[in-house]
């Protein structure tokens, strides 16, 4: 087995499971990360790896997940922040006060891992977010818009999802910037269309395309989903890929015309770390 250590969010089920696999039979350290106790158990016991359970709906499990994985691995290669999802039609807000679908898919990402940073970097490690063409799509988030992360003044499923996974890339450009030249390398990418658990909401804006044996014929297999993100963490950052790019069956992709922005993705950061900043008694 290799000395390397793949933290995975989202390995429940889905890409993350998929992904979990791919790495293990690889000779890879895989710790798999999950919301459900029984299923991330079950991922878990079948590869032979460690688990740990955290819901990104509340950033104080996202602390203490931090907290353990600091104090179990003396080193982190890989950081895949996998963990996401598109939510009901009605706006939802999470026990921290943010809006569910933006504090899942890029808040608590951004959190985990901003907490191991200094870990990741003593690693030269990789950190992979999972990201959709979504932002594409959906996503509009600009400048003007950083005061309303929340949807607090316009809301919809699918622009929430958007504007968060266009965030993620734009957290994925600034993570590339601010430390790259200390070993970091950091890349964003889409897994693809892929038939899963993700959107099954009864209210969900993509119910009829993730959870009805209609949609799901049109739908990817997660272990097609989870090829680029096993591409990513086990090539070569700056020769089979470029640090803080956005890429989709292991190439280059189109995104966003507003993830090239790097005045946004400066300033996301820095409202990013604003609102994660603990309240004054």
């Amino acid at each position: 087995m290799s000395d390397r250590v793949i933290v995975l969010t989202g390995a429940s089920d889905g890409i993350g499971a998929a992904a979990a696999k791919a790495f293990t039979d690889a000779g890879e350290q895989v710790v798999v990360v999950g919301r459900s106790a029984s299923k991330t158990a079950s991922v878990a016991e079948r590869i032979g790896a460690r688990a740990f359970v955290c819901d990104f709906a509340e950033l104080a499990q996202v602390r203490l997940l931090a907290a353990q994985l600091l104090e179990h691995y003396p080193r982190i290669d890989v950081l895949a922040n996998n963990a996401g999802g598109i939510f009901g039609a009605e706006r939802r807000l999470t026990a921290d006060g943010h809006e569910q679908t933006f504090q899942v898919n890029y808040l608590a990402p951004f959190l985990l891992t901003t907490l191991l940073i200094d870990r990741l970097l003593e690693s030269d490690a990789t950190v992979v977010n999972t990201s959709s063409v979504a932002n594409r799509l959906f996503g509009k988030l600009d400048l003007a818009g950083l005061d309303d992360l929340d949807g607090e003044r316009s809301y919809s499923p699918t622009r929430a999802y958007g504007d968060a996974k266009l965030a993620q890339i734009l957290f994925t450009r600034e993570l590339a910037r601010r430390y790259g030249a200390q070993g970091l390398s950091a890349a964003a990418f889409h897994p693809g269309v892929i038939s899963t658990n993700f959107s099954n909401s009864p209210d969900g804006a993509m119910r009829l395309l993730y959870a009805t044996p209609f949609g799901r014929r049109l739908l990817n297999t997660p272990e097609e989903g989870a090829d680029t993100l096993f591409w990513l963490a086990e090539s070569q950052p700056g020769i089979d890929w470029t640090s803080g790019g956005y890429f989709a069956k292991r190439k280059p992709a189109r995104m966003n015309r507003r993830a090239t922005d790097t005045a946004l993705a400066a300033a996301l950061w820095d409202r990013t770390e604003a609102m994660l900043a603990p309240v004054a008694d």
